[in-house]
């Protein structure tokens, strides 16, 4: 089992960076633009579990928020549950599994690399009354000493910075810590490095 992991990891990994790549060109970036922030990255897979629940509605698989990384590849057995939020449609809209198919989520870090151009999805699981779920989410993270900041290729006097840079390494300590608790704590969410209009 651990071998398999650890080959679906890798496999995601190679992934990401394709996928870094082609996100990178559509931004008018060179497409290996933030190769360099993975030398020392420690990106992971997560297996994640979430029996029948006899009251769905009184309970929560993860609650709504957005991942702290740079992209988030997902894999979900056919019971669904991801939901995303959509505030055009009001609501939450559930992401339907389709076989063979990979859910992909930009993540906070990009959100700052593209300056607001890629948002970051507010996303939560839900359970089942009826069946249990798994999911298989795969967390693509830059190396803890870099420095993230809007990519200097998309800030101009038209369009500033949106974000003061922070250590990835601090930050990503500072949520993980905080996670669980419902305290104000700064630099835990990317929106604490927002630069005041």
């Amino acid at each position: 089992m651990k071998e398999t992991i650890a080959e679906y990891g890798a496999k995601l990994e190679k992934l990401s960076f394709k996928l870094l790549e082609l996100i990178s060109l559509s931004l008018g970036l060179p497409g290996d633009k933030f190769f360099d922030c993975f030398e020392n990255q420690l990106s992971l897979v997560r297996l994640n579990y979430y029996p029948p629940c006899p009251s769905p509605d009184l309970a929560l698989g993860i609650g709504p928020h957005k991942d702290p990384c740079v992209l988030t590849i997902v894999a979900q057995d056919d019971t669904g549950g991801l939901q995303v939020k959509n505030n055009s449609v009001g609501g939450w809209v559930p992401i339907e599994p389709i076989p063979g198919a990979l859910v992909v989520n930009v993540g906070d870090v990009f959100q700052v690399w593209s300056n607001d151009k890629y948002d970051s999805a507010i996303h939560r699981a839900t359970v089942n009354s009826q069946k249990e779920r798994y999911s298989y989410p795969f967390f693509f993270f830059p190396g803890h000493d870099i420095m993230v900041q809007p990519a200097e290729e998309l800030v101009s006097e038209k369009d500033p910075a949106k974000y003061k840079p922070y250590n990835f390494g601090k930050y990503y300590s500072n949520r993980t810590r905080h996670d669980f608790n419902k305290e104000k704590v700064a630099g835990k969410e990317i929106h604490d490095f927002k630069i005041s209009d």
